[in-house]
This record gives structure tokens, sequence and C-alpha cells, in this order.
């Protein structure tokens, strides 16, 4: 009785699972969607799966295009290079830290962040609902930025970002403004990774909140 007891619940669980539509998420970046100096677990992708799935919405591990120090011309060559499926329920972009900070202008931007919202338009089916760009973050603010000029920085940050707010409007796509929240590191450390410079888990766990009130599911 017993046993037959533990193969009624193993076919429930198996059945309840395969009601569960499972979602796809593709996430393309730098240094901010790898999650530079935390754990895998607490950077941005990872941690917006967990709070989708916790409300029963059923996500895969996210696959990430992204490297440490990339602009959005080496993003572009990234994504050629790599062998990604046809189409994904979910995509996130956000590129554009190491432009500013390499000094390439804003209209170098401007073109190559069209062509990669285009790329992940399509890589979200042609739904660009199903884009979420989010702002870039002011690491201005941030320890690393001490002896550097953070006025500056701020505005050339809210410069791109306005570029990539602007195509993002144009395009219909979401966005997800967090650069507000991230000068508050200024302020306070924890919002700051061991490295000085990229955001802490905690810092991350915000940006989620703010991009999972863009996804409609």
């Amino acid at each position: 009785m017993r046993q037959y007891f533990l193969i009624l619940i193993m076919l429930f669980t198996m059945d309840s699972a395969a009601q569960h539509r499972m979602y796809s998420y593709l996430a393309l970046g730098d240094s901010y969607t790898i999650g530079e100096s935390v754990p895998v677990y607490d950077n941005f992708p990872y941690q917006l799966v967990q709070k989708m799935r916790s409300k029963s919405i059923f996500f895969y591990a996210p696959e990430i295009v992204a490297k440490t120090g990339w602009t959005t011309n080496e993003l572009l060559n990234g994504i050629e290079k790599t062998k990604l499926l046809p189409q994904y329920d979910l995509v996130t972009l956000l590129i554009g830290v190491n432009n500013q900070y390499r000094g390439r202008s804003v209209e170098e931007y401007a073109k190559e962040f069209e062509e990669l919202l285009k790329l992940a338009i399509a890589f979200a089916g042609n739904k660009p609902e199903r884009v979420v760009v989010v702002s870039i973050p002011d690491w201005g603010a941030t320890p690393f930025a001490k002896d550097r000029d953070r006025e500056k920085i701020s505005l050339e940050i809210d410069a791109f970002n306005a570029v990539n707010k602007r195509i993002s409007v144009a395009y219909h796509t979401k966005y997800a403004a967090i650069t507000a929240g991230s000068r508050n590191a200024l302020m306070d450390t924890s919002l700051v990774a061991p490295d000085g410079l990229h955001p802490s888990g905690f810092e991350y766990l915000k940006w989620v909140k703010e991009i999972e009130k863009e996804i409609k599911f």
C-alpha cells in the first residue's frame, strides 16, 4: 500500500510540473549582467529568474551573453559569435557604461545601441514588450571613483541613458530605470561589491524589483 501511495505522489508531482509553462530568458550586456565580483546567484539575471519563480512564473536558467569591459560593438560581436536559440520569451539589454568609460561618443553609442535593440527584439520573437532595457548605473557613486570627477561621470551617464531611453521608447520596449537608485552607493557601501566598483547582490535585487514591474506574462 505504501508503495502504491508513493507512485501516486510521484505521478501527481510529475503532472503538476508538466502543467507549468517554462519560459526562456536571454540577458545581454557587460559586467553588470554577469555580476562581476559577486557569486553568480547574486547577479540580476539569476535573481530575476528566482523572483519570477516565486510568483509561479517558471523560467529556465538565464542564458547570458556578456563580458566585463564590453562596449556596444563588442557585445554585437559577442552575439554574432554565440550560438543562440532562435527565440526567447524575455530579453534584457544593459550596455553602455564602457562606452562612457572609454570616452566613446554618444553618437556612436546611439547607432550601435539601436542595432542591439533591434537584435533583442528579434530574439524576443519580434515582441518589443518582451524586451526590457535597463538603464546604465552610475559608477561615479562608487568608492572606485573617489579620485575621479563624479559630477562629470554622472552627466555623461545621464547623456548615454537619455539615448537608450529615447531609442527604447521609439521601439516600444520596456525600460527599467535603475540609475537614480545606484547613486545611493555614495552613502551606502552595502550596495557595492567587494571590488568597490560593481553592484552588490543587494543592489542587484533592487534592480530586479524594477525589472519585474515591466514583465507581463
